[in-house]
């Protein structure tokens, strides 16, 4: 859009004036990314070379509309880009390239999503220029590893501190930037923009919570309950392991490190609540 070229997002394709619109392009191929709604095959069959879609996983892991997240709340080693040819099926189509990238212990769905962005626009080019050049090999999707990545819920952010620690890790990673885990703090939503696994707990503060930390077992504390400040920020039961919650925010407030909100708020030996 700021170099000038039409993008275009039909709401739906109901009307005459879609097809119309589209077929008058005149163009060799449509690409597809990011896109809501699955082509009719009326639209498939407008451009000379075809339809192909830029899809933020290794087909046919994650088909379907929330890939990045889903790998990463699945604990995917890695991810990737295939572009594939679009069917009227989700996601169903014959691949034509794929590259893959490592899924980090840091990575949220923002970086994951950055990384993939510029990763599908390197690997369209050059699909695109193998079609111009002369047809390109394309291979089924296999039959088996299929799993399906259904859209994101915005309910599915609240945390349940009776997961284990890996587990509300890979959530707030997942939905960061959207749509921010959160727990409830007295009453008031408190959004978890950032946390990580394992962390080292002074012993002199919850020596027993230390234990239970670096084995990953259960808490003798109840799940929910802060347990202290540590170098990285607040830490808090599970129902297996610890979590160390960095960065925090309350309604109407900015996005904190977590200790500086503890300064401000009496979070050591509070409860989070999940309802």
């Amino acid at each position: 859009m700021e170099l000038g070229i039409p993008v275009l997002q039909p709401a739906s394709f109901k009307t005459a004036e879609a097809y119309d619109s589209l077929r008058g392009l005149a163009v060799d191929a449509f690409v597809v990314a990011a896109y809501g709604l699955i082509l009719p095959a009326a639209v498939l069959g407008i451009p000379r070379l075809g339809c192909f879609n830029i899809h933020a996983s290794l087909l046919p892991r994650w088909r379907g509309a929330a890939p990045i997240q889903r790998a990463i709340l699945a604990g995917d080693a890695a991810t990737g880009i295939t572009i594939m040819r679009m069917e009227p099926g989700l996601d169903t189509g014959p691949m034509l390239a794929a590259r893959a990238t490592p899924i980090s212990p840091k990575d949220t769905a923002q970086t994951l999503h950055d990384r993939l962005s510029v990763l599908g626009g390197e690997l369209i080019v050059a699909v695109l220029a193998d079609l111009g050049a002369g047809p390109v090999p394309e291979r089924p999707q296999p039959t088996s590893g299929v799993s399906y990545a259904a859209k994101i819920d915005k309910a599915e952010a609240r945390i349940d501190w009776r997961e284990d620690a890996e587990n509300l890790g890979r959530k707030i990673r997942a939905f960061n930037p959207w749509p921010i885990a959160e727990t409830r703090f007295r009453g008031r939503q408190l959004r978890i923009h950032e946390a990580e696994t394992a962390p080292q707990i002074a012993a002199a503060s919850a020596p027993a919570a230390l234990a239970a930390a670096l084995a990953q077992e259960p808490s003798p504390s109840p799940p929910g309950t802060v347990l202290g400040l540590v170098a990285e920020g607040v830490s808090v039961a599970c129902g297996r392991g610890v979590l160390t919650l960095k960065r925090l925010q309350l309604p109407g407030r900015k996005v904190v490190d977590a200790r500086e909100l503890a300064n401000a708020e009496p979070l050591i030996g509070a409860q989070f609540d999940s309802e």
